[in-house]
């Protein structure tokens, strides 16, 4: 049974995602503010994380930096913040996905369900299944094997979808992609509302 973190000062909220994930068969711990919603997701407990922006504590995009350094596991911020300048925020912190208040329960699970998938199809890919093991473009190197990544021999600290964006663009040299492509191709359609 995955296990599935809520950080939620709103109990109400908290209590229909917790109601509708256990519907779904998950496991469902809460926490109602940003201190110990850190505490409880740095245990490493968790396959998910659902996570409010606005908590008192500790904020959820400073939350999501500190969760990120420590832990891979998917991160889906949800919000009333709407403006693009917050997803993109959150997103360049390191959360997955992005699911805005008001949000339907069933949505909410399916969004759930599509992010666990995708992270343990990530942590179960073959090796064999990439055409090479390191890209070299100038002084940059990716190793897609390991998913480190170096400038001018020094390593640089990527984030999933950081390391995801890099190596879709260094795999596709010469090619412009539109801000709407790239969402598709790394978030998927929802994220850009299509």
């Amino acid at each position: 049974m995955k296990k599935i973190l809520i950080i939620e000062d709103d109990q109400s909220i908290a209590d229909i995602e917790r109601d509708f994930l256990e519907m779904n068969q998950f496991e469902v711990t809460i926490a109602g503010d940003g201190t110990s919603g850190l505490e409880a997701a740095l245990s490493g407990a968790f396959d998910l994380i659902l996570l409010d922006l606005m908590l008192p504590g500790v904020n959820g995009f400073e939350l999501c930096r500190r969760i990120r350094q420590k832990l891979d596991i998917p991160i889906l911020m949800v919000t009333a913040k709407s403006e693009e300048i917050e997803r993109i925020h959150g997103l360049g912190l390191g959360a997955d996905d992005y699911i805005l208040k008001p949000f339907s329960p069933t949505e909410l699970v399916a969004r759930v369900k599509a992010n666990l998938a995708q992270y343990d199809r990530l942590k179960t890919a073959v090796p064999q299944a990439e055409p090479a093991r390191e890209l070299n473009i100038g002084t940059l190197r990716i190793n897609t094997q390991s998913r480190r990544v170096f400038v001018d021999g020094r390593e640089v600290e990527c984030k999933n979808r950081e390391y995801e964006l890099l190596h879709f663009l260094a795999s596709n040299p010469d090619i412009v992609f539109s801000k709407e492509a790239l969402y598709d191709r790394l978030w998927g359609p929802m994220c850009t509302g299509k």
